[in-house]
């Protein structure tokens, strides 16, 4: 059974550049780090684990184009997020969309990096109920 995300992994060609982008992106900056190889950053309400490795470390045949799945990170402020992102210069990836109808509260949004990695952005009512009663880490 899954039980909650553990480490979400994005690759790069230049570690240093997708380090800096993300440290600015986050307002923080990696905790953990591999030389030539892995930069770590723990982030959001439970400090999940958010990884930068270097290209040369990919899987074999992993494609260097944007595509797969897309994992949401909870946000605030899913408008002033995306424009940061978009700001800081991210491209879109997927507009800002409604999910399970009109005022759900369940809106997404994905950009790719300046490093070809999508991320995506949410706005989850489910989120800040599991937050409500379990509070952060």
């Amino acid at each position: 059974m899954l039980r909650g995300m553990a480490t979400s992994t994005f690759y790069t060609d230049d570690l240093e550049a997708a380090k800096d982008w993300y440290s600015e992106f986050f307002g923080l900056e990696p905790y953990f780090h591999v030389p030539g190889g892995y930069y770590e950053f723990r982030i959001g309400d439970y400090q999940a684990e958010f990884g930068i490795v270097n290209r040369a470390y990919a899987p074999a045949g992993a494609r260097n184009a944007p595509g797969g799945a897309i994992l949401n990170w909870h946000v605030d402020d899913l408008q002033a997020t995306f424009d940061r992102l978009l700001e800081l210069g991210a491209k879109e990836y997927e507009p800002i969309t409604e999910r399970g109808g009109e005022n759900s509260g369940f809106v997404t949004a994905a950009v790719v990096d300046p490093f070809g990695n999508v991320l995506g952005i949410m706005s989850n009512p489910h989120y800040l109920e599991v937050l409500a009663k379990t509070g952060p880490a």
